[in-house]
């Protein structure tokens, strides 16, 4: 159980050491903002084709994907709606946050909620192994997500600390979710490709509707471009390497 705690907890923290770098920033250009978000984007997209979609059609069927994929994008979209005429400076929490922003880190949170299942359930089942391995893939494509809450936080020129923080609680509520999966394994173990297929519709809307088309907005575009396609190899060869 100990080791099981310990994965799960590393696992999770690893959104918060994702975001360590926002310390280190200062301000953040145009270009330089379009160049990491272009790199986060294909993080997430190769995290979410090469890592979620594949664990969820391995442990159900295209039917449940499907589903999820659907749902989890229908969620986003429904919350982005609303949002949309939303005066954050209203929210006592996130006084300081747009709305972009918002959605980007309501988005990461939920998708980590089922990933923070799918990490218990794994280690609860006993095979030998397997927590570990599930917990390290998760936690290899979390990092970057801290990383992208961050550094929008760090760009609406909110302090370094709360950004790191509030990053770091995105990925926390992964804790909880895992505590249930690893006392629940048997009887939760159905629910977890549902929850990855989410995990992977929130994430691509995410990537279509927010970062890619903000990556796009300076002027050189080729360059985020180039950024996106190397993002999306350094995650792919950490995916094929370590996952």
């Amino acid at each position: 159980m100990a080791e099981a705690f310990l994965g799960i907890v590393i696992s999770a923290m690893a959104t918060g050491l994702g975001a360590i770098p926002v310390l280190f920033l200062n301000n953040v250009s145009s270009r330089l903002k379009s160049l990491l978000l272009g790199y986060a984007s294909g993080i997430m997209m190769a995290a979410t084709t090469f890592s979620l979609i594949p664990e969820a059609m391995k442990a159900s069927n295209i039917w449940v994907l499907s589903l999820g994929m659907l749902f989890g994008t229908f969620i986003l979209n429904f919350i982005n709606s609303k949002t949309e005429k939303l005066n954050t400076s209203n929210l006592k929490f996130l006084p300081d946050v747009d709305r972009k922003t918002l959605v980007i880190i309501t988005a990461i949170t939920l998708h980590n909620l089922p990933e923070g299942l799918s990490v218990g359930v794994s280690y609860g089942t006993g095979e030998e192994n397997l927590g570990a391995i599930i917990a390290f893939a998760i936690g290899l494509q979390n990092a970057p997500e801290g990383f992208l809450v961050g550094l929008y936080l760090i760009h609406l020129k909110m302090s370094r600390m709360k950004a790191l923080l509030i990053a770091t609680l995105t990925g926390a509520v992964e804790i909880v979710t895992a505590a249930i999966g690893y006392f629940l394994a048997s009887e939760v173990d159905g629910l977890v490709p549902f929850g990855l297929s989410f995990a992977a519709g929130a994430m691509l809307f995410v990537i279509y509707k927010e970062l890619i088309p903000e990556s796009q907005e300076d002027h050189h575009v080729k360059f985020p471009t180039y950024s996106f396609i190397l993002g999306l190899i350094s995650m792919l060869y950490l995916t094929l390497h370590f996952g």
